[in-house]
Formats: structure tokens, C-alpha cells, sequence
């Protein structure tokens, strides 16, 4: 599957006014930073990869279409996958992008 260059954009319409965001090519996708720190991606494989605090993933896991993000057969601990029939709309995206900004900031 290739970039969803449509998630690209809309990632960088909801992260327009954020201070701070940085744009890199990684890991096959495009991947979006907040004070240099990874904090979303569209993924090259489909969907959004989104960064969160540990201790609420176990209950975002349990929502249709999130599943933690495997890398080299790895879970990453603080990392999710979220689907793309999951985030079809803006109301459904925002509020991913929303809490891996707030969790990034709180780093």
C-alpha cells in the first residue's frame, strides 16, 4: 500500500497552528514532530501511527480499529496503530492527533 498522501494532508491541516511542528520522512512515512519529539505518522502501510502516553494505551486498545504499532516484530511500548476506516473523518481523527500533542508536550 502506498502513502496516504489525503492523511498527509490532513495532518497538516489539524497541526497548522500548532507551534513548533516539524515534517520528516520516516520509516517509509510521513512522519510529523512537535519540539523535535515524533508524535504522529501516516503510516506507508495504511492508517496513523500515534504517539501516547503508556498508561492509557490498554484502554485505546480496546477501541475498534487500534492495535499497537509493531516494529522488527516489536511492540513499541507508547505507539499505536490506528486504522484507516478509524480515522475516515476529521471528528474521528482530531482527537488522536490532539493527545499525541498533548503527551508529546508533556515530555
Amino acid at each position: 500500500m502506498a502513502l496516504d498522501q489525503e492523511l498527509v494532508l490532513r495532518l497538516t491541516e489539524l497541526l497548522a497552528d500548532e507551534p513548533d511542528i516539524g515534517e520528516k520522512r520516516m520509516f517509509g512515512g510521513h512522519a510529523f514532530l512537535v519540539g523535535g519529539h515524533l508524535t504522529v505518522a501516516a503510516s506507508r502501510t495504511g492508517g496513523l501511527l500515534v504517539r501516547v502516553d503508556p498508561d492509557e494505551a490498554p484502554a485505546l486498545l480496546e477501541r475498534d480499529g487500534v492495535e499497537p504499532m509493531v516494529m522488527r516484530g516489536r511492540e513499541m511500548r507508547n505507539w499505536l496503530h490506528v486504522a484507516p476506516e478509524a480515522i475516515r473523518s476529521k471528528r474521528q481523527l482530531q482527537p488522536w492527533v490532539r493527545r499525541a500533542v498533548a503527551f508529546v508536550r508533556g515530555l
